[in-house]
C-alpha cells in the first residue's frame, strides 16, 4: 500500500451545507480510519479546507475511496489534491 496527502478547499458559500452533511462526512471518515485505510485527517487554515493522510494501492484507488466522501458527493469541495507521500521519517507513528 501507498500512502497519499489529499488537500481539500472549501468555499465560504458552502459553510452552512457542510455543516449540514458533516455527521455522515465524519461517520464516512470514521469507517474509512477503522479500517486502516484513512491514518490521520483534520481541518486546516481554520476550516478553510482539510488533509486527509490515507493508505491506498495506487492513486486511482485513493481517488475512488475519496470520490465515496459525503462533502464530495454533495459538491462541497472547491478544490481537491492529491499527492503521493513517501514516508521517510515517522511511518511507525502512522
Amino acid at each position: 500500500m501507498n500512502t497519499y496527502a489529499i488537500s481539500y478547499t472549501y468555499s465560504d458559500e458552502t459553510a452552512s451545507r457542510r455543516d449540514e452533511v458533516r455527521p455522515t462526512h465524519v461517520e464516512f471518515l470514521k469507517d474509512r480510519f477503522e479500517a486502516g485505510r484513512l491514518l490521520v485527517s483534520g481541518p486546516v487554515d481554520s476550516g478553510a479546507g482539510a488533509l486527509l493522510i490515507i493508505s491506498a494501492a495506487d492513486e486511482a484507488d485513493a481517488l475512488a475511496m475519496m470520490d465515496a466522501d459525503p462533502f464530495a458527493q454533495a459538491g462541497l469541495i472547491t478544490e481537491r489534491g492529491i499527492r503521493r507521500w513517501d514516508i521517510f521519517f515517522g511511518k511507525d507513528k502512522l
